[in-house]
């Protein structure tokens, strides 16, 4: 027998809303393993309870290791990450618009907060700064090493792909040859 449709609103019963929470957390834990496992995807999910407490999961690395990706996926690439609705690359003119004036906001505060800070904490804001960019150059050119890495193992695999067919077909030729 199927089970019958529930409404979603807020549960008023604690004790129910807690078993529940309980139920789903589980299945939400269990269906990002599957999809890490089924699709080879690394998958990290937080889940913060109504008491304010942390669950998480991580499918290959630590939590922290998978933030870090994020967020260097974030800043080094911002526009190729999917959300629900699957825009990637693309944005509406009120997005735009709105991003637009976020800017213009950020940039007029930024300055005035610049200019309220000293000598000293001017550098170490400069200091900073070139750190994490150093680290998300490194990360980059870590990337792309490894980019190659793989694309040399496929050159590498379809050379020797490449000969082994010339090899069986020059041993089928000189079978027909001599028969």
């Amino acid at each position: 027998m199927a089970q019958k449709k529930i409404e979603i609103k807020r549960i008023a019963n604690s004790s129910a809303r807690q078993l529940t929470f309980s139920k789903r957390r589980r299945g939400l834990f269990k269906k990002a393993r599957e999809l890490s496992i089924l699709c080879e995807a690394d998958v990290a999910l937080l889940v913060f309870s109504s008491t304010g407490k942390l669950y998480e999961y991580s499918s290959s690395s630590s939590m922290k290791e998978m933030l870090n990706k994020y967020m260097d996926k974030c800043i080094l690439y911002p526009n190729t990450i999917q959300n629900d609705g699957q825009r990637t690359l693309e944005l509406k003119s009120e997005d735009l618009k709105g991003v637009k004036q976020q800017c213009q906001d950020s940039t007029q505060n930024a300055r005035e907060d610049l200019t309220a800070l000293s000598l000293k904490d001017s550098q170490q804001l400069e200091e900073q700064l070139e750190i994490r960019l150093d680290h998300i150059r490194s990360q980059k050119v870590e990337q792309l090493a490894k980019e190659i890495n793989e694309l040399q193992e496929k050159v590498s695999s379809s050379r020797g792909l490449w000969i082994k067919l010339r090899a069986k077909n020059y041993n089928k030729l000189a079978t027909k040859n001599i028969v």
